[in-house]
């Protein structure tokens, strides 16, 4: 059976923009030899590193793992495709977060060690930079003027350019600010100047009180240490709206900074009693503690669909949830084949073992179905998708506790009280109870960027599409190339009907879909994350700042714990152009 598979996946098909991504990022060529031949030779390499962690059955697992891999049903994060089964220090972990950066100088420069040995293994990073006086203030009682945390932002910057990572990706990073730092004014104008810190996301740390003085228009103090610590002395004072305005003004010009509701983030952290979150991994699908690490894989949505743009078309439910246990057992062994830049990653993450399964393909996925995507059917779809994850993976989480024992972080009493806990199923919770879990965290929507083009390029993540046809500028190999790619389900429908320049009756591009139809979106999934959930909410670029506006504030009011927003501007040119219908 395993040899017909292995034939099958050697016959499948992959689109030039599959290819290129394949041969640029994930074909592994060892010293001295040849490289994969086929993207079937890829998945059996990893395959055989994933049952590698196994203590038994070694060969059983690695033909099961490779029949979740083949014909891309199940896509493990960049990292684990690219590194898995090629030596034996690959880091697997996409991205870390680390320790806050403090204020004395020998906790700086330690960061900068740990950051810069971090990037250099391919991992993109978060900061924290709320430690750090504000610029201008006498520093740590040295006489010394603080440079304040937007010239240490900088810092990390030329590092991040000037390192040199193994494999093909530089190095991402996420910085964050609390809402109430002196120096917050500045940071979210970090970013206004073309080409200011290429290499970093910002995103402002926004708590509760911060927008009940908001809808207050309440006074907000300014103060450090910064997020309301006790004895933080105020060192002025502006109004709540005046920032909040600033905020988004920002946003709505230059795309940052982005939201974190950071209160909702740490009130439903399953691991509230053991650890406080305050910052994310670069795109935001992650909340970690100090050298957390994120273990990410996504289900092909494209490829559960059976006779698509037909009054046919099903999704194959059962085969979903036979999926789901072996793509927890084979994120889970990630932790035990992984290298890991830091000692102190290595702990914290084998003691939490945190998983993002999550999804892809999910808008092509809705078109292959007959469902628009701003639709309740479509909603009530997607929910359903993300609630068989979720449930498969907790099941299948206590199941392997059972086998391997639970994760080291794990406290009963506390842990059924967290409040995403508290919501599952009782056979879960009782599961839980009897034996503990594996994984503290197991659902994340990541944005997919490289391995839903891989998968011959299906829709990244819960995004919508984004149009029939467009030009992208893709990196790899010696310089950037622009590809003229194809959605994937428009594709398919003129491959099926014939109508070679037609769109399926249920197609909406991105532009097509409304802001609260991409919220509502993202809020029928989450639900169902106990991590988070990377999405940019794509506006048009006429949208007035009011309305502009009210999409944070819709998105606040729906309990998600981030908005992050993009309108063409020229401030902000994207990585997609639409092409004309007629190409």
């Amino acid at each position: 059976m395993h040899r017909q598979i292995e034939a099958r996946a050697a016959r499948y098909q992959l689109s030039p923009v599959s290819r290129h991504v394949w041969a640029t990022k994930y074909r592994w060529q060892p010293p001295g030899g040849a490289p994969e031949c086929d993207i079937a030779q890829t998945w059996w390499r990893v395959a055989r590193a994933l049952a590698g962690a196994e203590p038994a059955a070694r060969g059983l697992w690695a033909r099961r793992f490779y029949r979740a891999l083949a014909g891309f049903r199940f896509v493990p994060g960049g990292r684990i495709l690219a590194g898995a089964g090629t030596r034996g220090d690959a880091c697997l972990l996409n991205c870390f977060v680390m320790p806050d950066v403090a204020d004395a100088a020998d906790a700086r420069f330690r960061a900068l060690r740990e950051s810069a040995l971090t990037l250099q293994a391919g991992g993109g990073i978060g900061l924290d930079f709320s430690a750090l006086h504000p610029r201008g203030e006498s520093a740590s009682g040295s006489g010394a003027f603080a440079a304040g945390p937007i010239a240490w932002m900088h810092v990390w910057d030329k590092l991040c350019a000037t390192v040199e990572t193994r494999g093909q990706r530089r190095g991402a990073m996420m910085a964050v600010l609390a809402c109430d730092h002196p120096d917050i004014e500045a940071f979210v104008r970090a970013k206004r100047e073309p080409g200011a810190l290429s290499h970093f996301n910002l995103s402002v740390l926004v708590g509760d009180a911060f927008l009940a003085a908001v809808a207050a228009r309440a006074p907000w103090p300014l103060r450090f240490p910064a997020r309301g610590e006790a004895g933080g002395q105020v060192v002025r004072t502006i109004p709540a709206v005046t920032l909040w305005d600033a905020i988004l003004r920002n946003a709505y010009e230059t795309a940052e900074p982005g939201v974190l509701f950071i209160d909702r983030i740490n009130r439903c952290n399953n691991l509230a009693y053991c650890e406080r979150l305050h910052a994310t991994n670069p795109c935001g699908e992650i909340p970690l503690p100090p050298y957390g690490a994120c273990d990410l894989g996504s289900f092909n949505l494209t490829a559960f669909v059976c006779a698509p743009f037909t009054a046919q078309a099903s999704f194959d439910w059962p085969a979903l949830r036979r999926l789901v246990p072996l793509a927890v057992r084979m994120l889970d062994n990630v932790y035990e084949i992984s290298a890991f830049p830091l000692p102190a990653q290595q702990a914290v993450g084998q003691g939490a073992r945190r998983l993002g399964l999550g999804l892809m393909g999910l808008g092509d996925a809705l078109v292959m179905l007959g469902l628009r995507y701003d639709s309740a059917a479509g909603r009530h779809f997607a929910a359903r998708v993300m609630g068989e994850i979720c449930h498969g993976a907790y099941r299948a989480s206590v199941a392997l506790a059972t086998e391997k024992g639970p994760c080291a972080a794990f406290s009963a009493k506390p842990y059924l009280q967290a409040p995403f806990i508290a919501a599952l199923p009782q056979d879960i919770r009782d599961g839980i109870a009897a034996f503990g879990i594996r994984n503290s965290h197991l659902t994340a929507i990541a944005p997919t960027g490289s391995i839903s083009l891989l998968a011959n390029n299906v829709s990244s993540g819960l995004e919508p599409i984004f149009a029939p046809s467009y030009d992208r500028r893709l990196r790899g190999g010696e310089t950037d190339r622009v590809m003229t790619l194809h959605s994937h389900s428009v594709l398919a429908y003129r491959r099926l009907s014939g109508d070679v320049t037609g769109v399926p009756p249920a197609f909406r591009a991105s532009s097509e879909v409304s802001a609260i139809a991409q919220l509502q979106m993202q809020a029928a999934l989450q639900r169902y994350v106990d991590n988070a959930i990377a999405k940019t909410v794509n506006l048009p670029a006429a949208i007035d700042f009011e309305a502009f506006r009210a999409t944070y504030e819709r998105a606040a009011r729906l309990g998600l714990k981030g908005c992050t927003t993009y309108r063409p501007t020229a401030l902000r040119q994207g990585i997609l152009c639409v092409r004309p219908p007629h190409a």
